[in-house]
């Protein structure tokens, strides 16, 4: 989307205290006038998050030497990654190609009113917003905004045929079907099959023992992806088939996402 006609809303300026992953750091003050900045809120615990990253990391190889500066910015949604070491160890695991900025208590996201993951700010050269979205989707619309942008910079840089859609329903006007909603926990206990004890935690169910499970039932969705922490696990999400069994106690699940079905042969959600 584009902000209104007339809006003319500044980039917020990076917060000192931000970590940074993959450059010392970064000021917007000086970004601006040489780049165009597009600013990704997002997090490693997110499988929409990472449904994005492709589409990052295409357009900061094709523009990068055009003005564009892609950056990332880790604003956990769960409580794991708050800690430092652990958001560290999955970017780097990750390996992103352009600066990530840790923002583990959201100073920068509430800078921006921020209204989920990911959430997509692109800012021209003078450093104001020409274009936003949040949520997966409009890739074909972000980089005609990243053209505009950069060609503001360089007039006679060439510009390449935007990037094919790389799943179905990214394809510009894919009508999806509605899909099982994501899982958040412990709120959304009652959701779910338990079997043994778990006990509730900040953001979590703990496993009390070996062999508890927690199972999601009947979904509806193109893929499901557990939250998990604990028991010597790496944080994150793991690929799932709507059911988590603990293999032994302290396993803490923090929730199921689900990812977009493809839209149907017909173009159209199947009932419409």
């Amino acid at each position: 989307m584009r902000p209104p006609d007339g809006a003319d809303i500044p980039a917020p300026e990076f917060p000192p205290e931000l970590t940074w992953l993959g450059t010392r750091f970064l000021r917007m003050d000086r970004l601006i006038g040489r780049h165009a900045v597009l600013v990704e809120f997002w997090d490693f615990a997110r499988v929409n998050s990472l449904r994005t990253l492709p589409y990052l990391e295409a357009w900061h190889e094709r523009y990068a030497v055009a003005g564009l500066q892609v950056v990332a910015i880790e604003s956990p949604g769960y409580s794991f990654g708050r800690d430092r070491e652990v958001a560290t160890r999955a970017i780097e695991r990750l390996v992103i190609p352009f600066p990530v900025a840790l923002d583990p208590e959201l100073a920068l996201w509430r800078l921006y009113g921020n209204r989920g993951w990911p959430g997509r700010y692109l800012f021209d050269r003078r450093g104001l917003l020409r274009h936003y979205h949040y949520g997966e989707g409009d890739y074909e619309g972000t980089e005609l905004a990243i053209q505009e942008v950069v060609s503001e910079i360089d007039p006679e840089v060439a510009m390449p045929h935007p990037l094919d859609p790389i799943r179905p329903e990214d394809a510009p006007g894919a009508l999806l079907e509605a899909q099982t909603a994501d899982v958040a926990l412990p709120a959304d206990r009652d959701r779910l099959e338990l079997v043994r004890d778990w006990t509730d935690g900040e953001d979590y169910i703990e496993a009390a023992d070996a062999g508890a499970s927690a199972s999601v039932g009947s979904w509806r969705a193109g893929g499901a992806w557990a939250v998990l922490s604990g028991a010597a696990l790496a944080p994150g999400l793991y690929e799932s088939d709507g059911t988590v069994v603990a293999e032994e106690a302290g396993l803490r699940l923090h929730g199921f996402q689900f990812t977009p079905l493809p839209p149907s042969p017909s173009g159209s959600p199947s009932g419409a």
